[in-house]
Formats: C-alpha cells, structure tokens, sequence
C-alpha cells in the first residue's frame, strides 16, 4: 500500500501541489482517521498546509520563503474543489494584463458565494462577492482570459472586465486613483463592443465612472461606447462616494461632469 508521503510525491511528480481529502482516500484505502493522523505529521514538518478544510497544499522548497505557493497556483483546483465558479480580477488581473504600476499584494478574486478571505503564510486571498445574477452576466467565457501556471490554467478577468471590477470595487484597488492608473495602462487595450456588452451587468454608476476615467486619459473611442449609458443617466453620482466634505455644504463646490452626470468630489491622481 502507498503511504502518504509517497502519494504526495506522486501528485507532485503529476505536477500537481495539492490535493483535496477524497482523492487521498479514493487514492489510498485509508480509513480518514488514520490519513488524518498522517497529514498531521507532514504538517508539522512544514510540507503541508490547509486554506480549506479538505484541500491541501504541498510546499515546495522554493514556497518556503512566503510560506505558501502562489495562489494562482491553486486557486482554480480550490474553486473546483468548493464546487464556486470565480475570475481573479482587480490588480491580480490589471498586472496580469501588464499594468506596469499596479503591485497586487492581495490576491483579489471575485465569486458569487461570500467566501472567507484565506490568510496563509504571507500570501492573502480576498473574496469580493457578486451577486449570482450579476455575476452570471459578467463572468462571459468570451470575456475571460486563462492564466497559465505550472499547475494548468487560472481563470482571469478579460481587460474589459478588469476596468469594470475595478472602477465597480475601486475601494479594494488603491481607491479612485488605483482605479484611475489601472484605466490610463490598460484602457488602449480595451475592445469596445465588449465594453457594451458587458456594462449591462454593472451598476450605471460604475460604467460612468469607468467612462469618464477613459475620457480623461484620452481612450477616447472606448469611452465613447459607454456615453448611452451615461445619457440614461437621471441623476448625478459622486465619482468617489467614499469621500464626504467635511462641512455638507462645501459639496455644492464640486466640480460637475455634465457628459458623465458625476460629481468630481476628489482629485484624480496617476503616476506617469
């Protein structure tokens, strides 16, 4: 009968550094009181770790240093393994599609379920939830691009559907003008149509303000295509509704964006 660490070796052999429960049992014919005691012991020994009960990680010499894989290494496997379709997107995404100033410390995916952030060794998960409906319209397999990692393929947010997660969560991305870079890098790589096509799945505010973003850094044809959206528009929207005045009535001061019925309550600031 293989042990344990001889399945492990195996799976790394496949290319595989990971492994859920069941298939070490399907695998192994061991009862899941003893398999339990054995994947104790490697823990231990620091050559397995755990970001969900049931799935398992196997630490390579070169993971050491962080304390745990890159997560696009097994975050798909993970996904499969909760059974929870997903897109890394956000800054992950924005350096991946070659955002030269955006440095991903947190790897951002959004899902449809709320899922706990994953905190292990240095490396940090955070979930962004969707609404399933929301996220069935946005998650367009046409719109999706695959990163490839020695494990397979990560799902990742298209440019398209980076600009919009990030101008829609840009909370979670630097602020507005996190946001604001990742439009001036990437907006020229944007395909208009799918901007149409894909704004309908996010709020009218969000597609404003990724318009207005694309106007200001000159992407002039790909904020053109998002202009209807703005002309449907019956009210103005703050471009950061994070940032109150200090005194409500300094907010009459602001700068009003006609084409794109904003509010430009703050400064929008890049790095070039």
């Amino acid at each position: 009968m293989k042990s344990v660490q001889e399945f492990v070796d195996s799976q790394l052999l496949r290319g595989r550094a990971f492994f859920t429960k069941p298939d070490a049992l399907a695998e192994l014919g061991l009862s899941p009181e003893a398999l339990k005691s054995a994947i104790a012991r490697l823990s231990r020994k620091g050559n397995l770790l755990s970001p969900r009960r049931g799935f398992f990680l196997i630490l390579r010499p070169e993971d050491r240093a962080l304390g745990a894989p890159d997560p696009a290494r097994w975050i798909d496997p993970l996904m499969q393994f909760l059974e929870v379709d997903y897109r890394i997107s956000l800054l992950r995404a924005a350096a991946f599609h070659g955002a030269t100033h955006q440095a991903a410390m947190v790897f951002q995916v959004i899902a449809p379920r709320q899922l706990p952030d994953i905190e292990i060794g240095r490396q940090r998960i955070a979930f962004l939830y969707q609404s399933p409906e929301t996220f069935a319209k946005a998650n367009h397999s046409d719109w999706l691009d695959r990163l490839k990692t020695d494990a397979g393929y990560a799902k990742v947010a298209g440019v398209e559907l980076t600009l919009f997660d990030i101008c829609r969560y840009f909370h979670k991305a630097a602020g507005i003008n996190g946001a604001a870079q990742a439009v001036n890098d990437l907006g020229k790589k944007a395909d208009a149509s799918i901007l149409v096509k894909a704004a309908v799945a996010y709020e009218n505010s969000s597609v404003r303000r990724l318009g207005y973003l694309l106007e200001r850094f000159g992407h002039s044809r790909q904020a053109r295509a998002l202009r209807p959206f703005a002309e449907k528009a019956k009210s103005f929207k703050l471009l950061d509704p994070s940032v109150k005045p200090i005194v409500p009535e300094l907010n009459g001061n602001d700068e009003r964006n006609m084409d794109w019925k904003l509010i430009i309550n703050v400064p929008v600031e890049i790095d070039t």
